[in-house]
C-alpha cells in the first residue's frame, strides 16, 4: 500500500487567515456598492469602488496558486519553518497589497512592498516545488 501523503496542517492555518482577509476584501467591496446608489454590477462610474473590486480581484488572482504551491510543498515534506515562512510572508503581503490599494490614487510602499512580497513567496514556492521533484 503506498504511503498516504499528510494533509497540509500547517498550510491551513495561512489558507484559513487568508480567507479571512478575502471576506473582509469584498465586504468593503459591497459596502461601497452599498453607500453608491443603483450599483450593484461593475462599478458605475465610481472610482472607489473600482479600486475596491481591484483590491479583491488581485487578491484572487493571485493568492490561490501561491497557497497551493505552498500546500504542495508541505506535502512534499518540506520542512515546517520553510512552509511557515512562505506562509506568513503571503499573508503580510496581501495584506500590505490591499492596504496599499487607496481609492485616492496615494499607491504607496505598501501596494508595492505586497507585491513583491507575493511575486517572491510564489517564486520560491515555485522553484522549490520544481527541485523537490
Amino acid at each position: 500500500m503506498p504511503d498516504l501523503v499528510p494533509m497540509p496542517s500547517i498550510t491551513a492555518l495561512y489558507a484559513g487567515l487568508l480567507g479571512l482577509m478575502s471576506i473582509v476584501i469584498g465586504f468593503a467591496v459591497g459596502r461601497l456598492r452599498g453607500q453608491a446608489d443603483g450599483v450593484s454590477i461593475g462599478d458605475g462610474g465610481n472610482y472607489a469602488i473600482l479600486v475596491g473590486m481591484r483590491r479583491h480581484a488581485n487578491f484572487v488572482e493571485w493568492t490561490p496558486m501561491a497557497v497551493i504551491l505552498i500546500a504542495l510543498l508541505e506535502m512534499n515534506k518540506v520542512p515546517a519553518n520553510y512552509i511557515h515562512i512562505l506562509g506568513a510572508v503571503l499573508v503580510v503581503a496581501r495584506a500590505s497589497h490591499a492596504f496599499g490599494m487607496q481609492a485616492d490614487g496615494s499607491n504607496g510602499i505598501f501596494r508595492s512592498i505586497g507585491a513583491i512580497g507575493t511575486l517572491l513567496v510564489t517564486l520560491v514556492a515555485s522553484i522549490t516545488a520544481i527541485t523537490t521533484f
